[in-house]
Parts: C-alpha cells; sequence; structure tokens
C-alpha cells in the first residue's frame, strides 16, 4: 500500500486553473517534497490532500483513505502545519502549550 496516491488530480477556480491532471505515488516510509514557483499548485494540491478543498476531478488516497468518500480518516492519517496560521499568533503561551501538548 502506497502513503499516498494520487491520480489525475485537478482543481480549477472557476475558468482559472490551480492544479490540472497530477499524479503521484510515495511508498510507506518515502520522504518527498514539493518544490516549484510561485502559483504552480503546490499549496493547493496540499489542501486538496488533506481535505479543507474539493478537488475539481480525479482521486487520491492517503494512507488507503479516499479525499472526498473518507475524509475523517484521512485527517487522523495525517498531520499538516500550513505555512501561516493565524490562530497560532492570537493563543496566549499558555493556551498554545495546552493546544499542542
Amino acid at each position: 500500500m502506497y502513503a499516498i496516491e494520487v491520480d489525475h488530480l485537478t482543481k480549477f477556480y472557476g475558468n482559472a486553473r490551480g492544479v490540472v491532471d497530477l499524479s503521484f505515488t510515495v511508498a510507506q516510509g518515502e520522504i518527498m517534497g514539493f518544490l516549484g514557483p510561485n502559483g504552480s499548485g503546490k499549496t493547493t494540491t496540499m489542501r486538496m490532500l488533506t481535505c479543507f478543498f474539493p478537488p475539481t476531478g480525479g482521486t487520491a488516497r492517503i494512507c488507503g483513505h479516499d479525499i472526498v468518500r473518507d475524509p475523517l480518516a484521512v485527517r487522523r492519517s495525517i498531520g499538516y502545519l500550513p505555512e501561516s496560521v493565524p490562530l497560532y499568533l492570537d493563543m496566549p503561551v499558555r493556551s498554545y502549550l495546552r493546544f499542542f501538548a
């Protein structure tokens, strides 16, 4: 079983392309990263894989769980910290530590 399976994943924002026909796999224990210029679809891909955005087309599975059909199982299988999260700046230190503990 693959840790991540992406098959023809696509995301459109109206007529604007976010991600088009992306396919790849990541084996269990393998480390991978997204590299590319701004606007190339890295963040959009991560938001689809973490169930923040629904894809326009294609499929993806995290640890065998479909991102559309079983988003709760996907979220239980991964950890994701986006580049900027405004919540953390608003939290007092004690609340921040309690949240992560």
